[in-house]
């Protein structure tokens, strides 16, 4: 086998077909940063062949003739300290996949994947992450518990403090490190710290390990939403140990169910997290990662009809496969969002195309708009107080980053533009907060959204007048440092005209400049 190079990610495959063998090898080439150290026919030859060769990652075929990959990855980790493991599986291996899991494989990548998939899922691995996708280890996860009994592993998640528990379950949920930053309100660096303890406290050896314990031990259940609260600085009430939910029981509805349905709504569809979907309360399986950019491509742009070259060019861009996969998807997605008998189809198809006929589907991407309208149409009434919580409740739709984890263009270009929308909805929530007089609500969240965004000058300005009208003009000035500091620095700019004007205002404890009451101001303190 080639030796490898500085930086070069070692691979081992193990597959007991050569054909398989031979495609990996085309996909994970040495001019793309990898390079294969070995190969195995089957499981029992992992051991040799890893004495043999050093690897970062062995990319294993879960179904093998004498030791399949399961048993083969078991033992890795029973050997100790042995490179991850990446399974190869299918749709239809539930319970290989969770057997995988529950071995210690620190992730999978199902056979119909792209390339660019299995390149990110390897590169991601090797270097001590996990690839799955959350929504299918939840499903996989609790057919292979009801069919097996209770697996529950481990420390109970009693022994986590309040907040590590919260990270916990946003992890069990897929989401990442700067994702569970934004819900929670904390530094991303803070998160990388809970999760370190939570691995340490809980014996677990990496991300897919603590989805695998979220999930066994009732932190997660199947279908629950991303519903994590911002957290303002209060005191955090203690966390009891949850109590696992049983396989029968019927799984919880999505987190914004009341605040988005009618009394007689029955199916809601979410995209302003992990592409989702509830009928009366219990989660749809909406399939793998590109047929649910099919739908998102679909219900982002409803009532239009879009054809079937957009759907692939949005989706797979230039790495779009040959056959029918559109119309594939589409029957698939009609099949789990079926309607009542005698009722229309929700994906409908003309001779332009395929569009999303949403009429009676609560859609949580509409709602959001609708809540933005309704606080627009407060501002212009002069009610300041329905304005800002007409935008918390559009900010309590989302559930992480938008359509996390779909491929393409398309769900590419919609990520920005919604996580701009919500960019603007803080902005404009936090700013009437301030106008409100409630600048220690506003403090929490406008530090943390400094930190996540240095550069961002409405920011600062925001949190320079949040500072200033709780006394604290000194802290108010520094801010104004630092960013100027960095913009010259590091982009080579002076601070725009908004934030020079903030900062000669709080200079002068001009507070009617600021936008505040006069009591607000050193005089009035």
């Amino acid at each position: 086998m080639t030796e490898p190079a500085e930086g070069e990610i070692r691979v081992l495959l193990v597959d007991d077909q050569e054909l398989v063998r031979s495609g990996l090898r085309r996909i994970l080439r040495r001019r793309d940063g990898f390079v294969i150290t070995g190969e195995c026919g089957d499981g029992d030859e992992v051991p040799a062949a890893l004495a043999a060769v050093a690897a970062d990652v062995v990319v294993m075929d879960l179904r093998m003739k004498r030791v399949d990959g399961i048993e083969a990855t078991r033992r890795l980790r029973q050997a100790g300290d042995r490179p991850p493991v990446l399974a190869l599986t299918t749709f239809d291996d539930d319970e290989l996949l969770a057997g995988a899991l529950r071995a210690g494989a620190a992730g999978y990548v199902l056979k119909d994947s792209s390339a660019e998939d299995l390149i990110r899922a390897v590169r991601v691995v090797a270097t001590g992450g996990a690839w799955l996708d959350a929504s299918v280890t939840a499903r996989v996860l609790t057919a292979y518990r009801s069919s097996t009994g209770d697996r529950r592993s481990g420390p109970p998640p009693g022994v986590l403090t309040p907040r590590e528990f919260d990270v916990l379950r946003a992890v069990g949920r897929g989401l990442s490190n700067t994702e569970i930053a934004t819900a929670l309100v904390i530094s991303e660096v803070t998160v990388k710290t809970h999760v370190g303890r939570i691995f340490a406290k809980l014996g677990l050896r990496d991300r897919a390990a603590a989805i695998v314990y979220a999930f066994d031990h009732g932190v997660v259940t199947p279908g629950e939403g991303q519903d994590l609260l911002v957290h303002r600085g209060e005191p955090e009430p203690p966390v009891p140990v949850p109590t696992p939910v049983p396989a029968t029981a019927p799984a919880p509805g999505p987190p914004w169910r009341a605040a988005v349905t009618g009394p007689g709504a029955r199916l809601y569809l979410s995209v302003l997290g992990p592409p989702a979907a509830w009928r009366d309360g219990r989660p749809l399986d909406l399939g793998p990662v590109r047929q649910q950019a099919l739908l998102a491509a679909l219900l982002l742009r409803p009532g239009v009809t879009v054809s079937k070259r957009e759907l692939l060019d949005g989706i797979w861009e230039f790495d779009a496969p040959a056959g029918n996969v559109v119309p594939v998807y589409v029957y698939r997605l009609r099949q789990c969002l079926r309607t009542a008998d005698g009722e229309p189809a929700l994906i409908t198809r003309d001779r332009g195309g395929y569009r999303f006929a949403g009429d009676g589907v609560e859609v949580d991407a509409v709602r959001l708009e609708e809540f933005a309208a309704q606080a627009s149409a407060a501002d212009r009434e002069g009610d300041l107080a329905a304005a800002v919580e007409a935008r918390s409740r559009a900010l309590e739709l989302f559930r992480g980053e938008p359509l996390a984890g779909l491929p393409g263009p398309f769900a590419a270009s919609q990520r920005a533009r919604l996580a701009e929308r919500r960019m603007s909805l803080w902005l404009e929530k936090l700013d009437g907060q301030l106008r409100l007089g409630r600048h220690s609500d506003a403090v929490g969240p406008l530090s943390a959204l400094s930190e996540a965004n240095p550069h961002s000058e409405p920011v600062a300005a925001l949190l320079m007048r949040a500072f200033y009208a709780g006394g604290r003009q000194a802290d108010a000035l520094a801010v104004y440092g630092r960013i100027r500091d960095e913009l010259v620095t590091e982009l080579g700019v002076e601070p725009g005209q908004e934030l020079r004007r903030v900062h000669q205002a709080v200079l002068r404890d001009d507070s009617a400049s600021l936008g505040l009451a006069p009591s607000w101001g050193a005089a009035g303190r």
